[in-house]
Order: C-alpha cells, then sequence, then structure tokens
C-alpha cells in the first residue's frame, strides 16, 4: 500500500456558481487519474450526484461518487464526513485524487480544519480550495460590496459590523481559495469580466490566480496537482468565523417540492423567475417530468437565470417531478412556493 497522501481538491462556490459543471468536466478528462467524488448537497434530493454519476466511467466508477446529504459537510465531520472519505479510501482501486463539490452554503475553513482530524491526517491532504464565482453576479455587486463604502459606514454605525449572511460565505470562499474561477465567462463582456476580478481582488485576503471558464472547461492540470497543503496553512485563510466553536446555516432554508408530470417547461421557467422576483428564492434545482417526453428534464436555476436540459431516460425511476427550492431564513414559505409552481402542471 502507498505511503503518500492522496491529494484532495475541495470545488467551493455560490450558489449555482458551476461547481457540478466543473466536476463534470473533470471526470471527463482526468488526465489518468483514478478520480473519487464527495458531494455534499443543501436538501435531500441529490441532484449533483445524480449529474455526475451519469459521467462515471472506469476512472471514476459510480462506486466511488459519493453524496452527503445529511447537513454541511463542515457540520458533520465526525459522524458523516470522516466515515465517508474512509468508504473512498478503502475502495477496491485506490483513487490518485479526490474532488470534493461543497454546498453553495458551506463554509470552507472548518472543512479544511477536518482533515487534521486522527483518522485521515496521515492519508490525505488538501492539494487546492478552488472557488467559483458567477461572473455576471460578482461585477454586479450582489455578493461583494464596496469595501470603501462598507467601511464608512461602519464608522458611523456600529450596528453594521456584520454583513448579509451572503456576502460573508462568498468572502469566505475567497479566503480559502488557492485559484478562483470567473464562472459564464461567455454571458459578459470583457468590461464585466474585468469588474469581476477588481471586485474579487478588493475582497480577498491576498492575490489570487482568476480564470475565466466557460461551461467548465479548463485544463486539468492548472487546477489540480497544486500541492497546496491548505490543512497546514490555515492562518493565510481568514474566515468571519475564526474563533467560533461551530456555526449553524440558520440563515438559509430549504423545502421539496414534489409534482406530478408539467406539460411546458417554459411556463415552468417563467414561475421559477416569478418565485426569484417575488419571494426573493435564490436557488431551484431538481428534475423535471415533462408529459410526453421519455427524457427528465434538469432545471438549474440561480435568480432569475434559468437553464434546463434533458439529461437522460427515466428509465424504471417514477415519473415525478422534484425540485430544491433555497432561499434566506425567513423568505422562505412553502405554501406559496407550491401555490406558484402548481400553476404549470399539465392538465388533467
Amino acid at each position: 500500500m502507498s505511503l503518500e497522501k492522496i491529494p484532495v481538491t475541495i470545488v467551493t462556490g455560490f450558489l449555482g456558481s458551476g461547481k457540478t459543471t466543473l466536476i463534470r468536466h473533470l471526470l471527463q478528462n482526468p488526465g489518468g487519474r483514478r478520480l473519487a467524488v464527495l458531494v455534499n448537497e443543501f436538501g435531500t434530493v441529490g441532484v449533483d450526484g445524480e449529474i455526475l454519476k451519469a459521467c462515471a466511467d472506469e476512472n471514476c466508477p459510480e462506486s466511488a461518487i459519493l453524496e452527503l446529504a445529511n447537513g454541511c459537510i463542515c457540520c458533520t465531520v465526525a459522524d458523516d464526513f470522516i466515515p465517508t472519505v474512509e468508504k473512498l479510501l478503502a475502495l477496491p482501486q485506490r483513487p490518485d485524487h479526490i474532488l470534493i463539490e461543497t454546498s453553495g452554503l458551506a463554509l470552507p475553513k472548518p472543512l479544511l480544519k477536518a482533515f487534521d482530524w486522527p483518522a485521515i491526517r496521515s492519508r490525505i491532504t488538501v492539494d487546492g480550495v478552488i472557488a467559483l464565482a458567477d461572473a455576471e453576479a460578482v461585477a454586479a455587486g450582489r455578493f461583494a460590496p464596496d469595501v470603501a463604502a462598507v467601511d464608512a459606514q461602519r464608522a458611523a454605525d456600529d450596528s453594521l459590523d456584520h454583513e448579509t449572511p451572503l456576502s460573508e460565505v462568498f468572502e469566505d470562499q475567497l479566503a480559502c481559495a488557492d485559484i478562483v474561477l470567473l464562472t459564464k465567462a461567455d454571458l459578459v463582456d470583457s468590461a464585466t469580466l474585468e469588474q469581476a476580478r477588481a471586485v474579487i481582488a478588493a475582497e480577498a485576503p491576498r492575490p489570487l490566480p482568476m480564470l475565466p471558464v466557460t461551461d467548465g472547461v479548463i485544463d486539468p492540470a492548472v487546477i489540480l496537482g497544486l500541492n497546496a497543503a491548505a490543512e497546514d496553512d490555515l492562518a493565510a485563510r481568514p474566515s468571519h468565523h475564526d474563533g467560533e466553536d461551530e456555526h449553524e446555516h440558520e440563515d438559509f432554508d430549504s423545502t421539496i417540492i414534489t409534482l406530478p408530470e408539467v406539460s411546458d417547461p417554459e411556463a415552468l421557467t417563467q414561475a421559477i423567475q416569478r418565485l426569484s422576483r417575488e419571494q426573493a428564492i435564490l436557488r431551484v434545482k431538481g428534475f423535471v417530468a415533462v408529459r410526453g417526453k421519455p427524457m427528465r428534464l434538469l432545471v438549474q436555476a440561480v435568480g432569475e437565470r434559468v437553464r434546463h436540459q434533458y439529461d437522460q431516460p427515466w428509465g424504471q425511476r417514477p415519473r415525478v417531478t422534484q425540485l430544491v427550492v433555497i432561499a434566506e431564513h425567513d423568505h422562505l414559505d412553502p405554501a406559496a412556493v407550491r401555490a406558484v409552481l402548481d400553476t404549470v402542471l399539465a392538465p388533467a
């Protein structure tokens, strides 16, 4: 048995930033590596895990793609994370590299600290932390405020010591990153891309490489094999939550909406956009059964931006629509969400 530590790449980023798309690209272009994947979902419907398992092959069999859907990966270290990592390490064919896709709500630093647990610290190491940032959203300042303006407000009003939860999550992800990928670069012009770079540079605690990416396509050699040993470099990765023994994700709520078949995907898109406008819904993702279509429809929405595609046949699975809906705490009304989505059901 090899005594070398297995490198682990942590892929972090806000909701809908393209983490699953990136990992799918890496699975399809492993560069000769035998890969394993650990996916941490927010909510109990394993959408991201299902997408990745569809890409399983000899370099990353389905048995090497595991999910943690019982809570934030950094809050369930002893009960879930360590045993799951041990399952990957015990695979008949030892993986050459492990990819961890965190929930969009996860704080990366507590996860880095977990690599010091005795059960695994001699066996794996954090090769690097890759933070994904939606170029258009960042340029618009949705999750990264004007530093000078915020400092001025803090000086004038002590009640503004803490920014919104979304901003803190975004900043913590940048603070732990080794490389930032500016995703969906094809949707913005060069000026917007430069604005996104400037926002991230102002928020990051140290200079970070920033690379534009479209559809997750990047040479694996650029982001794998960084040898960062990030678990030994925690002091250089500051967090809003340093010094806290634990944290909770009370800032966010999720609900799962189960529906029968729908007849019009475009009507569903409009309903999801309406949820964003009227109910401040952050994220919708899931699988949709469309009447008359043998393939299931994969839906991924961030705010009013909705993408959908038919990904694979339903096969023997029940033709049921399931959508995970995520919003900030106290902004989620499951009954109101269902009322909007019920408007797109196929007529009997």
